[in-house]
């Protein structure tokens, strides 16, 4: 049976799909970043004392995580150029489908993340920011300069393994028409019909990636499990 397969059309099609390998990556690095940032702030507001912070963030959160990933990309592709059309008066497509889809990851990813910081800040001793109080410190300074290191820490090897899942969740956005790794091979296969092969190839590179990454989490964690 795998004399059936021609691989040829993996080196023939290789620019396409380093090029959306590369969008992959690129999408991942932003909703990376966004998701911590935005996220970090989530937390804060979710733990504030202050009701007209902590209740719409509580609310945002619960809201992104009960609804599946793809439903969240759909609603922003959609939802967005329609928004934005009122403002601008566009007509048609506003945005495109890679600003749709870092609109959804970052909104998704930052409720995620805001769990895991939030749970992350919660496990340093209650001590420790008062402490910096007496020393003289304000809230955000107690925060960035005592809390937030202490429960990065904490929190690295939780945040990593989100973000593997993050990395597998970028194959997603090719049912918007985003020519990311998995939209090159499925373009690839639909033009030679050769698409098992390339499905093929795009699996094993992810599985590769994953794994060599969670692998390294694994090491991590042991690393921090024995500096404490």
């Amino acid at each position: 049976m795998g004399g059936e397969f021609d691989w040829s059309v993996i080196w023939k099609y290789r620019e396409a799909l380093w090029d959306g390998l590369a969008t992959s990556f690129k999408l991942f690095g932003i909703a990376l970043s966004g998701g911590i940032f935005f996220g970090t702030l989530l937390a804060m507001a979710r733990l504030s004392s202050l009701k007209v912070l902590s209740y719409p963030a509580a609310g945002f959160v619960n809201l992104i995580r009960s609804i599946p990933f793809i439903m969240a990309i759909f609603w922003f592709y959609f939802l967005t150029p329609m928004i934005v059309g009122k403002f601008t008066g566009q007509q048609g497509e506003a945005v495109g489908p890679f600003t749709s889809a870092i609109v959804a990851f970052i909104m998704v990813e930052s409720a995620y993340y805001s769990e895991i910081i939030r749970a992350g800040i919660q496990s340093i001793p209650r001590g420790q920011p008062w402490a910096a109080y007496a020393l003289g410190m304000n809230y955000w300074q107690s925060m960035g300069h005592v809390v937030l290191p202490q429960a990065f820490r904490n929190m690295l090897p939780v945040m990593l393994t989100q973000a593997v899942i993050l990395f597998q969740d970028t194959s997603l956005v090719y049912v918007v028409g985003l020519k990311d790794f998995l939209g090159a091979a499925s373009k690839g296969g639909q033009i030679t019909g050769r698409i098992v092969e390339l499905y093929i190839f795009v699996a094993v590179v992810f599985f590769l990636i994953c794994f060599l990454a969670s692998w390294g989490v694994k090491k991590l964690n042991a690393r921090l499990a024995v500096a404490r």
